[in-house]
């Protein structure tokens, strides 16, 4: 029988399909199996995400095997955030006891099930100021270490350090664990040294592509895929990809937004129109997509969850594979962005854990194989 589908329609969809494969072509069979997974549950499903999860909550910091949503409902996040922002800038001690650290995170992450991504939050390798730009001591210095600037060799050292790490990832069956690497997120902005107005976009472009093909072709990590996010400044497809490397650089496109959703203002229909950019890209592109971060801190709105959250991520038959919200911090009374026992949030989060559309940890079955 005939497709009714336009031919350029039709078409589409096809290549989609046969192209929705990692970019990198050695990929770990494991990190093939979660990209297809993704991509395939993306369709019906989100994982829910949450930054730090499993190192510290509300009130505690290194305990083991907890984290704050789990206390709650009873489940981990099916994906925790890490970050190697402790990989450089630090004397080698401290910098061998946070690898080993994450190490262990990572792996029992994937020993239970569960998946990882890896946000970096990079000092700045050529000055002080850490990974923020700060006017007085900052240094743009993207330009400094891409392939020709006086600090390429140092940074080629950084990747090294973090590529000897991620080949170091071992589970419990022998293999290497898959992790979603996101660096230079938000880079539309100008709070990082690597946004917008410290660097071009031709210098921006350059440094992706020198980051995966380095990775991936010098170092042989074959164990990540690599997450495109910039923040929420932008209101069309053009503009999304004003930086973007290209298709064959990136296997994730995602947008981090908190300001359409509560921080900054209630704007549903804006956070789901620009949500829905990133959706439709990665569908016609055959590429995953997500909300790579968003929250509203201290989570005074009671029913955020299911009258903020899911209604904008449920709009327009999206495909998003996670939605990350931000930390909850071990210290401060207010810096928290996922429920806690006792939180006022609770109630409506156990609506959102218990809708058939959200993922978590004891949800996810042989998502590597």
């Amino acid at each position: 029988m005939k497709s009714k589908l336009p031919l350029s329609i039709l078409f589409l969809f096809i290549a989609s399909s046969l192209f929705s494969q990692p970019i990198d072509k050695k990929a770990t069979k494991e990190t093939v199996a979660l990209f297809k997974n993704l991509k395939e549950l993306s369709k019906n499903h989100t994982l829910f995400a949450h930054q730090h999860a499993t190192e510290y909550g509300h009130g505690w910091f290194g305990d083991e095997n907890r984290s704050d949503v789990k206390s709650v409902c009873g489940s981990h996040p099916a994906m925790i955030g890490v970050d190697f922002s402790g990989f450089s800038g630090r004397n080698k001690e401290a910098t061998d006891r946070e690898k080993e650290k994450l190490r262990k995170n990572v792996v029992d992450t994937y020993n239970r099930g569960g998946v990882t991504t890896a946000a970096w939050h990079f000092n700045n390798p050529v000055s002080e100021g850490g990974f923020y730009w700060k006017d007085s001591v900052s240094l743009p210095a993207v330009k400094y270490i891409i392939p020709g600037g006086e600090a390429h060799e140092k940074y080629k050292e950084i990747l090294k350090e973090i590529g000897d790490w991620a080949k170091s990832l071992k589970g419990d069956d022998g293999n290497v664990v898959p992790v979603i690497f996101r660096p230079y997120h938000e880079f539309d902005g100008g709070w990082f040294w690597w946004g917008a107005p410290h660097c071009s976009t031709d210098e921006f472009v350059t440094l992706w592509k020198f980051t995966v093909s380095y990775m991936r072709d010098s170092l042989e990590v074959h164990n990540f895929l690599y997450a495109f996010s910039p923040d929420n400044r932008f209101n069309s497809e053009e503009k999304f990809l004003e930086r973007y490397p290209g298709d064959e650089w990136v296997d994730m496109v995602g947008m981090d937004n908190y300001g359409d959703m509560g921080r900054d203002r209630y704007d549903l229909e804006t956070a789901s129109r620009k949500l829905k950019i990133v959706s439709d890209y990665a569908i016609k592109k055959g590429k995953l997509a997500a909300f790579t971060e968003t929250g509203l801190e201290s989570i005074p709105d009671t029913k955020w969850w299911t009258e903020t959250l899911l209604k904008v991520m449920k709009k327009d038959n999206m495909q998003l594979s996670y939605v990350l919200v931000w930390r909850n911090d071990s210290r401060s009374a207010t810096h928290f962005y996922a429920p806690f026992p006792g939180q006022v949030s609770v109630p409506d989060f156990m609506e959102f854990y218990n809708d058939p559309y959200t993922l978590f940890e004891n949800d996810l079955k042989e998502i590597y194989k």
